[in-house]
């Protein structure tokens, strides 16, 4: 047993008995991760966290239009009893938590920003265990994860050997491209002074990311002269062009391992039925755990764009004028990794086995991106109960209390062992 592990052992029996007494049957349905009594304290805040992610989830936190959402949650940190409570310039929520020792800061967080553009219907229904509405476990539950583990850190003046910096990011989902953290890890107050990185976004308590996927996406503009359907039947047509760049993507070879993909995803453009398109905008995005990979795919991608303008300069009349390409690249999320054996990893899987989850680790695209990119330490974990039905309109999460609050212990438990936590 290491020196480290020793003490945040004997730290953690010394915290058990700061804390009040449970009864024999609390104690035998607890954690191992957990000392029993703070296991019994995250059971007592249940329906609190219950009315935290209804209140989260119907506060609507659409892309780029996350300030309500962040209002609110700075808030509720406040009301947590954190005191170190700002906004910064992107629109990230920040607490700071001091710790025993100055130096790099341990950053919790869950993403403010949902898929689902202003105007959709936020209501939170329940049916059975189970509640439903729009964004609830994409991140409201790690939202309201945050804010029960910050209540019991302060109720219990439990101390960490490092501050731990709480974080409700914006920019996270699609478009957003990970502004949020990637200000914070870049321009804003504490870049430079992060020394690990706990993202909490998604329901599954049993999946902890170490993988960053990276991704690049990209939006293609094909132009051309345009005209009418039967007057200018013959020229150049970007439709055609772009049709030929969808086929050109479609037969490029990408390594399953690591797994690499692509996707041609949204088109848009066009006059009417009766009309040659000047302009037909094609939407791309591409994935890989590899970086190597990730450039060459995008390298073969746009080969392929280029490759089928010219093919159909060449093959209809130019007249008119010829099709062109424009491409914009619309999202950079970069790979990276944390390997299976630093602390920071072994610590979440022991935690999650130990609160009867699978942990087992995986590779995704999240808010831990940029840190792994960078060579921080970073994971991805899962909170609550399990759900289903992700960026969809009837997104669900699973509420029964006992795994509920199983799956809530694990992050408390990670941030615990991680940070070597001591009572006051």
């Amino acid at each position: 047993m290491t020196a480290r592990r020793l003490k945040a052992m004997v730290a953690a029996l010394a915290l058990a008995a700061t804390v009040p007494a449970v009864p024999a049957h609390a104690r035998q349905s607890a954690q191992a991760a957990l000392p029993a009594s703070l296991h019994a304290q995250l059971d007592a805040q249940y329906d609190q966290v219950i009315a935290d992610l209804i209140r989260i989830t119907e506060t609507p936190a659409p892309p780029f239009k996350e300030a309500a959402r962040a209002a609110l949650f700075a808030q509720m940190l406040r009301d947590a009893g954190l005191k170190d409570v700002t906004i910064d310039a992107e629109g990230n929520v920040l607490a700071l938590r001091p710790g025993r020792e100055e130096g790099p800061v341990m950053v919790v967080s869950a993403h403010l920003d949902t898929v689902f553009p202003e105007g959709t219907p936020i209501k939170v229904t329940r049916a059975g265990e189970r509640l439903l509405a729009p964004g609830i476990g994409d991140d409201s539950l790690g939202l309201a994860s945050l804010l029960a583990w910050a209540r019991l850190l302060e109720a219990n003046r439990i101390t960490t050997r490092q501050p731990v910096l709480f974080v409700a990011t914006v920019g996270e989902e699609g478009p957003g491209d990970l502004r949020g953290v990637r200000h914070l890890f870049t321009k804003g107050e504490y870049a430079g002074r992060i020394g690990a990185f706990i993202s909490v976004d998604n329901a599954d308590a049993g999946r902890i990311v170490n993988g960053a996927v990276g991704s690049r996406r990209y939006r293609l503009g094909f132009k051309g002269p345009g005209g009418h359907s039967y007057g200018a039947f013959g020229i150049v047509n970007p439709m055609v062009a772009m049709a030929e760049a969808v086929r050109g993507l479609y037969a490029v070879t990408v390594p399953t391992d690591p797994k690499t993909t692509y996707s041609a995803s949204v088109v848009s453009g066009g006059t009417s039925v009766n009309s040659i398109p000047d302009a037909i905008v094609l939407e791309v995005d591409m994935r890989s755990s590899d970086p190597a990979a990730l450039a060459a795919l995008e390298r073969a991608m746009l080969a392929a764009a280029q490759a089928a303008v010219a093919g159909e300069n060449a093959a209809r009349s130019t007249r008119a004028g010829a099709i062109s390409l424009e491409p914009q690249m619309t999202g950079d999320r970069p790979a990276g990794a944390t390997p299976a054996d630093h602390p920071l990893v072994t610590s979440a899987v022991r935690a999650s086995q130990a609160a009867g989850f699978a942990g087992r680790l995986d590779d995704s695209s999240t808010d831990s991106n940029i840190p792994m990119s960078l060579g921080v330490p970073a994971l991805t974990i899962g909170t609550g109960a399990g759900g289903g039905r992700t960026h969809s309109v009837d997104e669900y999460l699973e509420t029964g209390r006992e795994r509920f609050v199983a799956g809530l212990s694990v992050g408390l438990a990670v941030i615990l062992d991680y940070t070597e936590a001591a009572p006051r």
